[in-house]
């Protein structure tokens, strides 16, 4: 092989190994920061590790917010009217944080199965539902119209 051809073959190897790495490692960032939305029936059916960071949405279950006056501790029920999620969080609520409305918690589980939650958001307007939220719960067959059809209320 002459020279010039043995030296543009290195060229072209070094680039290829360099753009591979380059392209691995974006990856793999990617995939340490993937942040992937469960429903509470996919959390109670176990589909998530203890300790793996992810989001949870559901409606805020009515009859559950508890906190004390004292702290910034709340600790309330999530559901999809299939199942349901306790969370726990540690921190100012949105304003319209309220029962029986739409939120998506972002945080963990825990070893004894309670969300320890790192951040709450909750819907900003009356007719806003986060899509995964509106998502899971048509895929429950589940909507607050609907659960207030079968409640009776």
């Amino acid at each position: 092989m002459k020279p010039h051809r043995r030296k543009t073959l290195g060229i072209i190897i070094f680039i290829a190994i360099g753009l591979s790495a380059t392209v691995g490692l974006i990856f793999f960032a990617l995939g340490q920061n993937i942040n992937m939305f469960y429903t509470p029936t996919q959390v109670a059916e176990g589909e998530v590790e203890t300790g793996q960071s992810f989001r949870i949405g559901g409606m805020v279950k009515e009859g559950s917010v508890a906190g004390e006056d004292d702290s910034l501790r709340i600790e309330f029920v999530t559901t999809d009217y299939v199942s349901d999620v306790p969370i726990h969080y540690e921190g100012i609520l949105p304003d319209l944080f309220r029962e029986g409305q739409g939120i998506v918690a972002e945080g963990s589980m825990d070893l004894a199965g309670v969300f320890q939650a790192d951040r709450v958001l909750a819907k900003h307007d009356e007719n806003f539902m986060s899509p995964e939220v509106k998502a899971a719960l048509d895929a429950a067959g589940a909507t607050s119209e609907n659960h207030a059809e079968l409640s009776g209320n």
